[in-house]
């Protein structure tokens, strides 16, 4: 996703303190570019609570670096991951849920991940698809749904039994290390190399190795092809920043339509999502778009095209641009 500048530091530290309420341990993972902003937000985390990788490498690089390198210190421990660029409101929902995945993944040799009941027909998400009746707070996951277009996305909601994909998750480290093994061998083998490298104190060695491994998020990987996949169902207030026509909803709208948050004059303006904390920003004669300004980059999109940021990423990924990612 495109960086957010200031605005992402009150995410990292929410995430934190909600990482806080229902573990044992916190660890941040991050880009070794990022080390010094955790710093700043977070300066109660020392060297040892950091995961760095080496550059972006997409979650299934990301999640079996820190598996196999917490493995080392907790062999039987549960791991969560929770993403840093999620809002989130309904703080003892979300311990809720997060404990009942834990709990699951403790007790079991199933990974386990947390769903939203979508609340409206969604394009810009993707779903789980996880019928059935609970047992012991959990749904057996039947398959997962990449974006839908509108009119199943309706369909969805309607039928029921579909939850909103949010990329949390929590496993054993053994678990999570063989799901790995058996749907991502070749990421497996290589990060087991990089880890290696770095036990040896060659940091640059393990940059190269790291570099060369195969992008790929965790939910293509691993949790699409898996049939040890649990699902939690939960009901708290939740945006992915990542989608910024549904973020604009959780905004206040104006009059006309309008979701602003910072400074801007908006003349003539409709229907229009502005995000910036950096410079006025100034509108005329707009309808329907979406404007974030950053440090380190501009967005200007349609707003019925939001979804589409992610392919702004897979092309700064394929052109290897990776100091905006």
């Amino acid at each position: 996703m495109l960086p957010l500048g200031d605005r992402g530091r009150p995410l990292l530290r929410a995430t934190y303190d909600r990482a806080r309420a229902v573990a044992d341990e916190v660890f941040v993972l991050t880009e070794v570019r990022q080390r010094e902003i955790i710093a700043g937000v977070l300066p109660e985390v020392d060297a040892s609570q950091l995961i760095l990788e080496p550059s972006a490498r997409g979650t299934t690089n990301a999640y079996g670096l820190a598996a196999l390198t917490l493995s080392e210190r907790f062999p039987d421990a549960v791991m969560v991951a929770l993403p840093a660029d999620h809002v989130v409101h309904g703080a003892a929902l979300v311990a809720k849920a997060v404990r009942t995945a834990v709990a699951a993944a403790a007790s079991s040799d199933n990974l386990v991940t947390v769903g939203l009941k979508p609340t409206f027909p969604s394009t810009g998400l993707g779903y789980i698809h996880a019928p059935g009746r609970l047992s012991r707070g959990t749904l057996r996951v039947k398959r997962f749904i990449e974006k839908p277009n509108a009119a199943s996305a309706r369909r969805f909601v309607r039928e029921g039994g579909y939850f909103w994909n949010l990329a949390w998750f929590s496993w054993r480290l053994s678990t999570f290390i063989d799901e790995l093994g058996r749907h991502a061998p070749r990421h497996l083998a290589g990060l087991r190399n990089v880890v290696a490298a770095r036990q040896a104190g060659d940091e640059p060695a393990a940059a190269e190795l790291y570099s060369r491994l195969r992008v790929e998020v965790i939910d293509r990987s691993v949790m699409e092809k898996t049939d040890r996949l649990l699902l939690v169902p939960a009901t708290f207030d939740w945006a992915d920043i990542g989608n910024w026509a549904e973020l604009g909803d959780r905004v206040h709208a104006d009059a006309r339509g309008n979701s602003v948050d910072g400074e801007a004059v908006l003349i003539d303006t409709t229907g229009s999502l502005v995000f910036g904390d950096r410079r006025l920003i100034a509108t005329i004669g707009l309808e329907d778009l979406i404007i974030v300004d950053t440090e380190d980059a501009l967005l200007v999109c349609r707003r019925d095209r939001a979804q589409d940021v992610r392919k702004v990423v897979d092309a700064l990924k394929r052109a290897r641009k990776t100091r905006y990612l």
